[in-house]
């Protein structure tokens, strides 16, 4: 049986509690404050603790801290008369659970200690798994920070926890969402994914809500929503950032409370959603600008993962492109063996600013150009060597000069093993090799000349 500690200096309310929970066929102990609480979490097993706020001796806040400390496994519920959405983000940020402000319903304070118990249940039994047993849903890498996240999802996977992931555009924020559900026990039911970005504003409600037949003109059946569509599976909020403000408090309830009404409806529908949410905006940026709600980032940012820019974890660009080289030989039925060693070169000095996703681009292109198994320098875009020369045109800061020699010296044997590919593609034709290369005739031949290639 799930032991529950109600800690609260109030005879009256832990006696209230104590009954409503035990109805529910939980287990109860009691506490006047903190100090008694942690006297009885020593003495033995507890599932989940509900405190108040105001408190002699150890205060809820203190509580909760020394539970994060010596109990980390043990979940926390704030409960006080001092509702204020302040006191409630501070909770959240030093590590509650939940909470819930007096007066509350059953039903209200049911939801939570079931919540807290299951999240406490799937902490002790949580799955650790080796990276290598991860089922990895296409993410490639061997960076440290690609292993980090390989950690972080096998930690998170197995709990209830939502989770916010943030990134750039194109740096692979789906398919950690993807692989996080798919080492769930939530595996076997739906994945639902929602772009907030790509959704009206006007439509925004119905869309994750239903409707029911008749709520607006052309409602002309009931229809479910993205909640009710991923019932005991997950929900992905993509783009979470660009959620109407108005939406955001709907948004928040639902996370509280899991439970909502259709548009149009009185009937309340409940549901069992994990939440996983995913940004390329600085959500704390747009709390202090007003943008978004600061309770609903607190609840959103339980379990942060970032990934990082693929200018930030170089070794992952060439397992990458191996990864997509082997993707399109699939797709486009092709035999392309891979990149030679200056087209990696140039894969590896490049600072990709649309991620991943410009890699898999660049691949595609390049192998429907290749005309022998090996991708060559020739096949590199000319709109992509000249982003790679503006990078190193703009170079370091003065004072790592050894770093700008470094670089100039590597993109001249790049340039100078491009020309000799070019030309030994069109047998010397010089401008046939001009054309291809994006340069005037004089121009290559001034580079011939500089790398000593008139021969």
């Amino acid at each position: 049986m799930n032991k529950i500690l109600i800690v609260d200096d109030e005879l009256n309310m832990r006696l209230v509690l104590a009954a409503m929970l035990k109805r529910e066929g939980y287990e109860v102990a009691s506490a006047a404050d903190g100090f008694e609480a942690l006297q009885i979490m020593r003495s033995g097993r507890v599932s989940a603790v509900v405190t108040d706020l105001k408190m002699p001796r150890i205060d809820g806040m203190e509580l909760l801290h020394r539970i994060n400390q010596e109990y980390p496994e043990v979940p926390v519920i704030m409960i006080t008369a001092h509702g204020t959405v302040a006191t409630a983000v501070e909770a959240l940020k030093k590590g509650a659970l939940d909470y819930i402000t007096k007066p509350f319903e059953l039903e209200e304070l049911k939801n939570v200690v079931s919540k807290a118990v299951k999240t406490h249940n799937l902490k002790e039994n949580e799955l650790f798994l080796p990276p290598e047993e991860i089922e990895r849903v296409g993410i490639i890498g061997t960076s440290q920070s690609t292993l980090a996240i390989f950690d972080a999802i096998k930690r998170v996977a197995p709990t209830t926890t939502t989770i916010l992931i943030t990134g750039e555009t194109g740096t692979g924020k789906e398919l950690v969402a993807e692989a996080i559900h798919r080492n769930s026990p939530r595996k076997n039911n739906p994945l639902i994914k929602i772009n907030c970005a790509a959704i009206a504003e006007t439509l925004m409600e119905s869309e994750l809500f239903g409707y029911e037949k008749g709520a607006f003109t052309g409602a002309a059946i009931t229809k479910p929503g993205k909640f009710e569509l991923a019932h005991k599976g997950t929900l992905f909020f993509d783009e979470v950032g660009e959620i109407p403000r108005d939406m955001q408090v709907k948004l928040l309830r639902v996370l509280q409370e899991q439970e909502f009404e259709r548009v149009g409806g009185l009937k309340t529908i409940k549901v069992d959603v994990r939440f996983i949410a995913a940004t390329n905006k600085n959500l704390l940026r747009s709390v202090q600008e007003g943008s978004f709600r600061e309770d609903l980032f607190y609840r959103l940012n339980v379990f942060p993962i970032i990934v990082p820019p693929l200018r930030e974890r170089k070794d992952d660009i060439i397992p990458l492109a191996d990864y997509f080289v082997g993707k399109f030989n699939k797709k486009l039925d092709l035999a392309i063996q891979g990149v030679d060693d200056t087209v990696k070169d140039m894969l590896l000095l490049y600072q990709w600013p649309g991620n991943i996703r410009e890699l898999e681009n660049l691949i595609e292109r390049m192998m429907l150009l290749a005309k022998t198994p090996l991708i060559t320098a020739s096949e590199v875009p000319p709109e992509f060597k000249a982003n790679l020369e503006k990078d190193f045109a703009a170079g370091p800061d003065d004072n790592k000069t050894p770093f700008k020699d470094f670089v100039r010296t590597h993109m001249e044997e790049v340039e100078k093993q491009m020309i000799i590919k070019c030309l030994e593609d069109f047998e010397g034709n010089v401008t046939k090799a001009a054309k291809q290369l994006g340069l005037s005739r004089k121009g290559l031949q001034l580079k011939m000349i500089k790398y000593n290639l008139r021969k």
